[in-house]
């Protein structure tokens, strides 16, 4: 078993990575748990807590479906020294994880991420939310949790989209800060997608190393940690035009990627080699790299009520090279749209 800890003062916790190490969830419960899960999620292991099924999708991210739970967990008699666990991918993680940081002013909280994607991003952090009718994400706070338990049979049975979504993820680690992993994805690509474990088990630990470390000198997105969000200002607006049915999260902010990189190349900030190097590698995943069919005008407006946009402007993170990236408040909207223009229209011209 592997570890990898945050490193917040009196905040920390480590994050668990092997495989069947979910017995060891027990030492962190010491008195009544609310397991949050759905019905789709495969566990062998006999949890002896209170279970409470949401419903699959984005769209279960709400206020409603958040009610439903803080009557599960007082009709289960918790209390402020129990515990929410978060048993399943990043909706569960999300809606489990905000109503741990609000249920009594914040109990504790457990994430068992069972997607790619979970496991090496929405699970580490301490980003908890619920969706708004306009927009993803702003309702919701920072609750770190006590331990994240990352399984890594879970992914052997995990339908191939979904890796895929959690690779578009991975990539933005290798594209953000370490270009060695980068390369490693690029070298690894085959037996990534044929699920070998121990490639796997690297790919997973060394995106948790990237993102533990930003959390660790950033927990509450005041500067560094923003650059997590690459990729993102657009990926969000897709999911929310498209009504978070079309695309899954990795797969927008592949998309998102993309539209940062051409960002970048406009403004002079990064090579044409750059942009085909990052296309490329989405590719090779079986991702795809435009989001044909969709409004350009449309995404841009729905950008402005996007978390990063500050007085009025938005905070894109823009790519310089790899492993460097910036970001920039001064982007003209003429380029924005040019961009999201050619994305929409199913090309990177």
């Amino acid at each position: 078993m592997e570890k990898v800890l945050v490193d917040l003062g009196a905040a920390s916790y480590e994050i668990f990575i092997g495989e069947d190490i979910l017995s060891g969830v027990d030492k962190f419960v010491g008195g009544k748990a609310l397991l949050v899960t759905q019905k789709n999620i495969p566990c062998d292991e006999k949890f002896p807590y209170e279970v409470a099924l949401i419903p699959d999708g984005e769209t279960a991210k709400n206020l409603r479906e958040a009610e439903k739970l803080y009557t599960r967990a007082i009709e289960a008699g918790l209390d402020r020294k129990s515990v929410v666990i978060a048993l399943g991918g990043g909706v569960v993680g999300d809606l489990a994880g905000f109503v741990a940081a609000t249920f009594m002013r914040g109990v504790n909280l457990i994430q068992i991420p069972t997607t790619l994607l979970a496991q090496v991003d929405s699970s580490v952090g301490g980003k908890t939310a619920v969706n708004h009718a306009l927009g993803k994400n702003l309702i919701g706070a920072f609750h770190q949790p006590r331990a994240v338990f990352i399984d890594l049979n879970f992914l052997k049975t995990l339908p191939e989209r979904e890796i895929k979504s959690g690779l578009g993820e991975v990539v933005k680690y290798g594209m953000i800060s370490d270009e060695k992993f980068f390369s490693y994805l690029e070298d690894n690509a085959d037996k990534i997608l044929q699920r070998d474990l121990k490639t796997l088990a690297h790919v997973v630990k060394r995106s948790c190393e990237i993102k533990a470390s930003v959390v660790s000198s950033d927990e509450r997105e005041a500067g560094l940690r923003r650059i997590l969000n690459f990729g993102h200002t657009l990926a969000h607006a897709i999911e929310e035009e498209t009504g978070y049915k079309k695309y899954r999260h990795g797969e927008a902010v592949a998309v998102g990627m993309m539209a940062a990189a051409l960002i970048s190349l406009e403004l002079g900030k990064t090579s044409a080699e750059n942009v085909q190097r990052l296309e490329n590698l989405i590719k090779k995943f079986g991702i795809m790299t435009t989001c044909t069919g969709l409004d350009a005008d449309k995404l841009y407006a729905v950008t402005f009520r996007d978390k990063k946009t500050v007085g009025g402007v938005v905070n894109w993170v823009l790519m310089k090279n790899f492993g460097e990236v910036e970001i920039c408040r001064d982007v003209p909207a003429q380029i924005v749209k040019k961009v999201f223009g050619g994305l929409c229209n199913g090309n990177q011209n």
